[in-house]
C-alpha cells in the first residue's frame, strides 16, 4: 500500500512537471443587426487564453477578462458579462438600444482589442493589450495596457513588487526621461508643456518587459494631451538590473 501511495505521488509530480502553461489566441466578433450603410458598428476582440495548468491559467484569464471589462463598456458601470461572447454582445446591444432611443442620430461605434503575450521568462509573463474604442465624440480612445503575471502562480505582479527601491528607480527614470525629452534638469517637470499631476514626475501606469529592456509607457492623457500622443522611455536591462527584483 505504501509503495502504491509513493508511486501515485511520484506520478502526480511527474505529470505536473510535464504540463506547461500555453496560450491560445481566441477571437470574438460581433456586428450590429440594425441596418447601416457605412462604418457599421462592430467589435473585435483577439485575446490570448492561458491553458493546460488549470489554477495558474484560471488566475491569468480572470484578470485579463476583468481588464477587458474595464475597457469595453458604455455608460457609468462595466457590463455584467461573465465571458467574452457576452461582453461583445453587450457592447453591440448598448449601441442598438441607443439607436432605438435616438433613431435620427448616427453613431459609428467601434471597438478593437488586440492582446498578445509579449514577454516570458522564468519569473514573469507580460501580456500586452492594445485597445481602441469609439462611442461618439470628436475621436475615440486608444491605449496600451501591460499585465504582469507570476508564471508559477498566475497571480498579478504589481508595479511596486518589481523594484528593490521604487523611489530610487523613479529618480533614475526621471533623469533619463528629462534627458530624452530635453527637459532641463532643474525646475518643473512640466516646463516644456507636459501634464504630470502635481508637477511631479511619476512612473507610468504601464511598464513593459521587452527583449531590449524595460519600457516605460505613458498612454494619451496620462502626462500629455491627446494631440501630443504617447510618451515612452526604453531603459536597457544593463541600466535597470540593479533596481529590479524580478527579471
Amino acid at each position: 500500500m505504501k509503495n502504491y501511495i509513493l508511486f501515485a505521488s511520484v506520478f502526480f509530480l511527474f505529470a505536473r512537471c510535464e504540463k506547461e502553461l500555453v496560450f491560445e489566441d481566441q477571437t470574438f466578433e460581433k456586428k450590429t443587426r440594425l441596418a447601416c450603410k457605412d462604418n457599421c458598428p462592430h467589435i473585435s476582440v483577439r485575446i490570448p487564453i492561458a491553458k493546460d495548468v488549470p489554477i495558474v491559467a484560471d488566475s491569468i484569464n480572470k484578470k485579463v477578462f476583468s481588464v477587458l471589462k474595464q475597457i469595453v463598456y458604455f455608460g457609468e458601470k462595466p457590463y455584467t458579462s461573465t465571458d467574452y461572447k457576452g461582453l461583445v454582445s453587450s457592447f453591440i446591444d448598448s449601441y442598438e438600444q441607443l439607436q432605438k432611443d435616438f433613431p435620427k442620430d448616427s453613431f459609428g461605434w467601434e471597438a478593437k482589442i488586440d492582446g498578445e503575450v509579449k514577454y516570458v521568462s522564468e519569473n514573469i509573463i507580460n501580456i500586452e493589450i492594445k485597445h481602441y474604442t469609439y462611442t461618439g465624440g470628436a475621436h475615440g480612445y486608444q491605449g496600451i495596457r501591460s499585465l504582469l503575471f507570476d508564471p508559477n502562480t498566475g497571480k498579478t505582479i504589481l508595479q511596486h513588487q518589481l523594484f528593490k527601491d521604487r523611489n530610487a528607480f523613479r529618480a533614475f527614470a526621471e533623469k533619463e526621461f528629462r534627458n530624452k525629452y530635453k527637459i532641463p534638469e532643474k525646475g518643473s517637470i512640466n516646463q516644456t508643456g507636459l501634464l504630470f499631476e502635481d508637477d511631479t514626475f511619476h512612473l507610468p501606469q504601464n511598464l513593459f518587459y521587452t527583449d531590449k529592456g524595460l519600457l516605460l509607457f505613458y498612454n494619451p492623457y496620462e502626462v500629455a494631451s491627446y494631440a501630443d500622443g504617447t510618451k515612452e522611455l526604453l531603459l536597457t536591462y544593463k541600466e535597470v538590473n540593479d533596481y529590479l527584483l524580478i527579471k
